[in-house]
């Protein structure tokens, strides 16, 4: 079994480096990989994030501990990628050899990262506030929301197909070929989500006031129900899959 092609190594043609040319592949391998892992994680729990808001008379404790639970892949997969971006930016042969993400998706990263960090930022505050305080958290938690759904389906739908493939070409390889540190990214995305997990236990005694207003506020939220429709309309627009 040999390697894809999206997963093989390269030789360095830059004069003058003095990256190890087989180090220097392997790492940039091994930090793909550990992105496409902690993106598959992230968007598992995203997905079923967004299920919880279909029912959150019912799933607003579920809603809360995922939203924490989730900070930990995110905090994962950004550094991935900023560490790929200093070290693209700053001219390291591999990186530049390998070459950056779509300018379309750059473009988008911003926007999509900062609505992001809002989104958490906003619940978990939201969560410290309760309802009686909320001022000004909650239709920010809203907005961000409706922003972020259509950056969020183009990003997604742009690594659809190249993501479920690296995460499966890391697992199938034999010993001999694969790209070292596969132990060290799984071991980072399960402490990631333990701490993560311990976080959300902590903090659930806090949601209790938000799992009672729930009660008679636990309708689909708008922002959610026209982020939807939103991100349709930016897909059939801009149809990402045919950007590979």
């Amino acid at each position: 079994m040999t390697l894809p092609e999206s997963a093989r190594p390269v030789q360095p043609t830059a004069q003058g480096s003095t990256e190890p040319p087989h180090d220097a592949g392997r790492g940039v391998i091994g930090n793909e990989l550990l992105t496409a892992l902690a993106g598959a994680i992230l968007l598992v729990l995203i997905v079923v994030e967004l299920v919880t808001t279909a029912s959150l008379r019912t799933l607003m404790s579920a809603h809360v501990f995922l939203g924490v639970l989730l900070a930990g892949p995110l905090a994962v997969k950004l550094a991935s990628t900023g560490y790929r971006f200093v070290r693209y930016y700053t001219r390291s042969p591999a990186y530049v050899r390998r070459g950056p993400p779509l300018l379309a998706l750059r473009l988008l990263a911003p926007l999509l990262i900062a609505t992001t960090l809002v989104i958490i930022g906003s619940g978990i505050g939201l969560i410290v506030t309760g309802p009686a305080q909320a001022g000004p958290l909650l239709p920010l938690h809203g907005f961000s929301v409706l922003v972020w759904l259509p950056l969020f389906a183009i990003h997604t739908v742009a690594h659809i197909l190249k993501v479920p493939r690296l995460v499966a070409d890391d697992w199938s390889q034999p010993a001999a070929a694969r790209a070292s540190g596969r132990g060290r990214r799984i071991g980072m995305n399960l402490g990631v989500l333990l701490f993560g997990a311990f976080a959300a236990i902590l903090l659930l005694p806090a949601a209790v006031p938000w799992i009672a207003w729930s009660q008679t506020n636990g309708k689909i939220p708008a922002p959610v129900i026209v982020g939807t429709i939103v991100a349709i309309l930016a897909l059939l627009a801009t149809r990402p899959l045919r950007w590979r």
